[in-house]
């Protein structure tokens, strides 16, 4: 059991490069917000369902919500809507991967918030681990000549900060949620707050997008057999995500969650033909080295 956060993570990264993959049309088609939403409303019934089927495996119910529980999902469910946004500005003024680059320290951030916030325990082993694990990333992400653009300008600089700042507070307030609940074992604990993280996002995106951007609304719907995919490996990969904060800190699943820009390389290659560079493969071998230091640690 102390070591089960590490399939259950690396599977939430496979689905979540899947998902990824399944809403790539879906952004052309109805925006940005829209296909946003759709990893809410049709990933919504599937959460549903995956709580359902586990309470009847086990025979539990629902554990009972209290005020800590609410307001942590709250928190998590606020701040990835805001972590989108803050990303989506940064990258109309900065380029792709140094955006990327940004994001990618979220980790680090995450350990911080979490030993701030929840008390979570935060050892110099860690963080070095960590350390090691992001500049792998930053490797694979960044191409020669760009690190001076990711240090310029402290507008798209301040934006990606924080759009990785808000990741990492929604890794916090979805493992906090979790740990707030006074009953249930992990799996069914993470299935509640990611089904009412789910219902608060659906709620509150597509109220916006009713009273702004009604086209998006209406054309995920009209998307019907995408959206549905995008949607349940959405709730899949959330629903990995989220037993991954019900088992271990926010700070060790973000991290090995790194493993999801190899994913997404592999990916390249099969499905679109595209090779890694050396230098993507060095940054490989470094983020594995701090994988491993972290598993360690």
């Amino acid at each position: 059991m102390d070591h089960l956060w590490i399939p259950v993570t690396l599977a939430a990264a496979l689905a979540q490069t899947g998902r990824n993959a399944a809403q790539r049309g879906l952004t052309e088609r109805l925006g940005t917000l829209g296909a946003t939403n759709v990893r809410f409303l049709f990933g919504l019934p599937f959460a549903c369902a995956f709580l359902a089927l586990a309470l009847w495996l086990t025979g539990s119910t629902t554990p009972p919500l209290t005020p800590r529980a609410l307001a942590f999902t709250a928190l998590g469910a606020a701040a990835q809507i805001a972590a989108t946004a803050l990303m989506l500005q940064a990258m109309r003024t900065q380029g792709f991967g140094i955006v990327t680059a940004w994001l990618k320290i979220e980790p680090v951030l995450v350990a911080l918030t979490g030993w701030a916030v929840l008390g979570e325990a935060l050892t110099l082993p860690m963080l070095a681990a960590i350390a090691v694990a992001v500049a792998g990333v930053l490797v694979m992400t960044l191409k020669p000549g760009q690190g001076r653009a990711m240090l310029s300008g402290l507008g798209p600089a301040a934006l990606g900060l924080a759009a990785g700042l808000a990741f990492g507070l929604s890794a916090i307030g979805f493992r906090g949620a979790i740990t707030a609940l006074p009953e249930g074992d992990f799996l069914i604990r993470a299935l509640t707050i990611l089904a009412l993280s789910l219902a608060m996002q659906t709620a509150a995106l597509g109220l916006w997008l009713a009273v702004r951007d009604r086209p998006a609304l209406t054309g995920s719907l009209r998307a019907f057999a995408p959206s549905l995919a995008a949607g349940f490996l959405g709730a899949l990969a959330s629903a990995f995500w989220f037993t991954g904060f019900a088992l271990t800190t926010a700070a060790n699943v973000r991290t090995l969650a790194l493993v999801e820009v190899i994913l997404a390389l592999l990916l390249a290659r099969v499905a679109f033909g595209q090779r890694a560079t050396p230098r993507q493969l060095t940054g490989i071998a470094i983020l594995l080295l701090g994988v491993v230091l972290l598993l360690r640690a």
